[in-house]
């Protein structure tokens, strides 16, 4: 990928995110569908968003996103979009959902998480508090086979370099399902819960950590993008760094933290102007399916 090449800008619109933190994270199907039209108005290519209960399962928490979906999907066709995991006592009530969503509306993008690690915030006294990410190598081979059933370009999320070693042994054995993305994550100052600075997780984003990365996909052709969860990318040095070297920039309220308070469309309009500054045009969703080569779509 040359860093003359165009840009995936990736808008994370909601997530685990709350009013609370942000008054602007839409939670409602009505305020999650005029938020994906604005983040595709300021130039998003993909759109990642969570419904309005996690704790749903199956066709519950299917109904619930395809309240917005079904509308964003019927007025913008072509849209690219991909759901989070949802809740569930095993991987297989985790992926229900995915699967009759797929049935349902145009879905090419799917969801695994290739490795466990412990995420959390400050205590009383500062000290970590939290919970086990626990995805299991009997779950990760269950998931790929999933994507690969339904011909869904894996979105990975690389929240430590054990997460990108799994990810590079299915590569080598040619069990990477096709369109798949690298997605790094890097620990800002307030960690993946936002909570309250002092606790995080993973590498920093510094230059030195997105070498690191570099230098274990180095050759593979992966197509990746960085990320700040607890913090604000294009605030930090490896937004840039990410575009000098071919990659592509994931933002949204789902990750974003800090003292301002911006919207969705505001952060994607940053990471627009950011690429346009470095010489890089931002991808269209038929650009981003075509980078990734995923299956599926009016190609097909």
């Amino acid at each position: 990928m040359s860093s003359e090449s165009p840009v995936i800008i990736e808008a994370a619109i909601n997530g685990g995110s709350s009013t609370r933190r942000n008054p602007n994270v839409p939670r409602e199907p009505s305020e999650i569908i005029e938020d994906t039209y604005r983040c595709l108005d300021a130039g998003a290519s993909i759109i990642h968003a969570h419904n309005a209960d996690y704790q749903l399962t199956g066709k519950a928490a299917a109904d619930n996103y395809l309240e917005a979906w079904r509308v964003i999907l019927d007025e913008r066709p072509g849209t690219l979009w991909y759901p989070t995991l949802s809740g569930g006592r095993n991987v297989h009530e985790v992926l229900e959902h995915i699967a009759i969503i797929a049935g349902e509306v145009p879905l090419r993008i799917g969801v695994v998480d290739p490795g466990s690690t412990n995420l959390g915030r400050p205590d009383d006294e500062g000290l970590p508090i939290g919970v086990v990410y626990h995805n299991s190598y009997d779950d990760i081979r269950i998931s790929f086979a999933f994507c690969e059933q339904h011909e869904l370009g894996p979105s990975l999320a690389i929240y430590e370099p054990g997460f990108m070693q799994t990810t590079l042994a299915y590569l080598k054995a040619g069990k990477l399902p096709q369109g798949a993305m690298v997605k790094f994550y890097f620990g800002g100052e307030y960690g993946m819960f936002g909570k309250g600075p002092g606790v995080t997780f993973g590498l920093p984003p510094t230059e030195n950590a997105l070498l690191a990365y570099l230098d274990m996909i180095e050759g593979t052709g992966l197509p990746w993008s960085v990320s700040v969860w607890g913090g604000d990318l294009i605030d930090t040095p490896i937004a840039r760094l990410a575009l000098e070297r071919g990659g592509h920039l994931h933002v949204g309220l789902e990750e974003h933290s800090g003292a301002r308070k911006p919207t969705n469309e505001t952060l994607v309009r940053e990471a627009a102007a950011l690429a346009q500054e470095v010489g890089r045009p931002v991808a269209s969703a038929a650009q981003a399916a075509e980078i990734l080569k995923l299956r599926g779509g009016p190609q097909a």
